[in-house]
């Protein structure tokens, strides 16, 4: 697997998503039909903030040999993030009436980056010619 071409487009998707809900957190708020409270605004702009962090860690690391013993917190951490968000938004896309134009797409989404971080985490790194 090309690890520099998941790693460029997990930040393209975290970064978008860090973007929009840092500058824009009532309107993801009113996509999403959550009522918008000072708090939840605070929460989405931080986890805007989480987002934009993840991404910029995923860029700068784009050019490293990553797998196997390489880079393992890296993949691990993005593992663990595209996974688990996978696992909670398959539990809870299909059953839900409301939002499902941003959440079905978004499960498939978090399932191939899982998948795709999986892949690295299992094989080898190849010599770079």
């Amino acid at each position: 697997m090309n690890t520099k071409i998941l790693l460029t487009v997990s930040t393209l998707f975290l970064g978008t998503i860090g973007l929009g809900l840092s500058f824009l957190p009532a309107e993801a708020l009113n996509i999403l039909h959550i009522k918008t409270s000072q708090t939840s605004a605070l929460i989405m702009q931080l986890l805007g903030a989480m987002y934009l962090g993840f991404g910029m860690m995923n860029w700068m690391a784009k050019g490293s040999i990553i797998g196997g013993i390489y880079n393992k917190p890296l993949v691990i951490g993005n593992l663990m993030h595209f996974a688990i968000g996978a696992i909670t938004l398959l539990k809870v896309a299909f059953s839900l009436n409301e939002s499902k134009e941003v959440l079905i797409p978004l499960t498939i989404i978090y399932t191939l980056f899982a998948l795709g971080f999986m892949a690295v985490f299992t094989k080898t790194p190849k010599a770079v010619n």
